[in-house]
């Protein structure tokens, strides 16, 4: 379903060049949720920006269900939905002419779209402000329309960029429920977050990143047998530790 493969990114231009990513690998079934884990600026945002085409990988490809996003970027984006704290609203729309039109851009049928819309109104409680600007939204309600603008086109793969930064617990708890759905709905799904306690709670697999680099792979009990550490948060430290004894060396 995604496939990464020696995914590497190296910004130059002013200054020193940065390696941003290096050489990552990893990839995603349907019906399954990726956890990319690591500190603010090990590369998870990057990593993610070329798997969806916004950024050209200087070495290395990623692909979604066959298609490289280097070969066929609309086919790739076509296929992703994207949730980002970071996501705007178009303040003037309402959720409804902002859903339709992602819809629209996505090449959805109207008839399609209109039962789309229907369905993600009805799981994200969207009635009571639909036909309202976007502008009045409160955080709570302008995060629910996001969530369902990822799902307008009903994309088999989903890109969850930090998608609880700055989130309530009742916040957070969207996101979580809708995690959920998404798995059962056989979604591939990869959630790119510094929480590890979160991602501990609905991930199934994780890759730990540190600086750029892919620390440790596997699912929580290879991950624990491999290291004979319990939880995720004391595995990051100690390979955050041992890299810096490396570094060091």
């Amino acid at each position: 379903m995604i496939s990464a493969v020696q995914l590497t990114k190296r910004f130059t231009g002013h200054g020193p060049d940065v390696l941003a990513v290096d050489r990552v690998s990893f990839a995603v079934e349907r019906g399954e949720v990726y956890g990319l884990l690591g500190e603010n600026g090990a590369g998870k945002t990057t990593t993610l920006r070329m798997i969806l085409g916004l950024l050209e990988p200087s070495s290395g490809y990623a692909q979604v269900e066959g298609f490289r996003t280097s070969e066929a970027p609309d086919e790739v984006k076509s296929r992703i939905g994207l949730v980002s704290t970071t996501a705007g609203l178009y303040q003037w729309l309402t959720p409804r002419e902002m859903l339709l039109f992602f819809a629209d851009l996505y090449g959805t049928p109207t008839a399609v779209a209109e039962k789309n819309l229907a369905r993600l109104a009805a799981m994200f409680q969207l009635h009571d402000y639909l036909d309202r600007r976007c502008a009045t939204l409160s955080t709570g309600q302008k995060q629910r329309v996001n969530l369902a603008r990822s799902l307008i086109h009903d994309p088999p793969v989903l890109l969850l960029d930090e998608p609880t930064r700055g989130l309530d617990v009742l916040g957070s708890k969207v996101i979580f429920d809708f995690i959920a759905a998404a798995r059962t709905a056989g979604k591939a799904v990869v959630l790119s977050t510094h929480r590890l306690d979160e991602a501990e709670r609905f991930c199934d697999r994780f890759g730990l990143l540190h600086r750029g680099r892919m620390m440790r792979e596997g699912t929580l009990a290879e991950l624990q047998a491999t290291t004979g550490l319990a939880t995720l948060t004391e595995m990051f430290l100690h390979g955050l530790a041992a890299g810096r004894e490396a570094d060091a060396a």
